[in-house]
């Protein structure tokens, strides 16, 4: 056996991490600048063409724009709008989870698969559905209009479009915080006196808080820039039932781009700070998750 030399098989972590090594997609280099390459061509050169359009306008042409009295009725709308439909769909969002999460009954997977419906439904399609089912002469709209209500061609039509297309938002955002929850601390909680409420509020409540905040936050972004399901049941009446994304367009139908860009960029702009609360919000529920 002298001046032999015998090639000893490598450990099992070294053959693992010469394994690990290889990887599948090719380097950071190469797929780092077709990332950047990518999200510019999609993302960043549009946006761009959006603001240096708004910069051909003096700050006077851009102010009297944005701040028109028309236009401002299209904020409150849209923000007001969205606002109470995320409210709404946080609480309902969350009953919907919690059921989906903690009861089994026939037709639960159908049911679950309902939630996602928004999703893929065309929202011009969504849009006429409701119209159809809450107008004056639709299934459900006859019989409220004679008792004084109509949820259709006016700002209810709209807060109630946005709660069809924000719902998911809370749902499956909730849903898995719920599934990872221990049960075991809410039968603590009432073993030791506390009552239903109480559990909910000290328990639960603190544990998918931030999973709320999220979704609340997210069901707002998405109603924000809603358009396809909102016009048919709004009514579209100026100072009334009509949303930003309809004044864009209503200027560009116009040939006015420099005052739809201008009205496009103050959305961008709330756009823009949507995703950093949304983003913030998804950070504090890892590290709650985490801790």
């Amino acid at each position: 056996m002298s001046g032999a030399s015998i090639a000893a098989p490598l450990p099992a972590p070294a053959a693992a991490s010469r394994g690990a090594s290889r990887k599948v997609l090719p380097g950071f280099n190469l797929t780092l600048g077709y990332t950047l390459f990518y999200l510019g061509l999609i993302v960043l050169i549009p946006l761009s063409a959006l603001v240096f359009k708004t910069f051909t306008m003096t700050w006077d042409q851009f102010w009297v724009a944005v701040s028109s009295p028309r236009v401002l009725a299209s904020y409150r709308l849209t923000f007001g709008a969205s606002f109470i439909a995320a409210l709404v769909n946080v609480v309902f969002g969350l009953l919907v989870a919690w059921v989906l999460v903690r009861y089994s009954f026939p037709g639960k997977r159908f049911v679950d698969a309902l939630v996602d419906l928004p999703f893929a439904l065309p929202t011009a399609v969504a849009g006429i559905s409701l119209t159809a089912l809450l107008a004056g002469n639709g299934w459900i709209g006859q019989y409220l209009e004679p008792m004084g209500i109509t949820l259709a061609f006016n700002p209810n039509g709209v807060v109630i479009a946005l709660i069809f297309i924000g719902l998911p938002f809370v749902v499956r955002t909730v849903q898995p915080v719920l599934e990872e929850s221990e049960k075991e601390l809410e039968e603590a909680a009432m073993c030791l006196g506390a009552t239903r409420f109480q559990t909910f509020t000290k328990v639960i409540l603190p544990s998918i808080a931030p999973a709320l905040l999220t979704g609340f936050a997210m069901a707002f972004a998405r109603a924000i820039g809603e358009y396809g399901s909102v016009i048919f049941i709004a009514g579209n009446m100026p100072m009334v039932s009509e949303i930003t994304p309809l004044i864009i367009i209503s200027k560009l139908e116009q040939y006015d781009y420099a005052g739809a860009t201008a009205v496009a960029t103050v959305m961008l702009l709330f756009s823009f700070i949507m995703l950093l609360v949304i983003n913030a919000l998804q950070s504090w529920q890892r590290k709650r998750s985490g801790g």
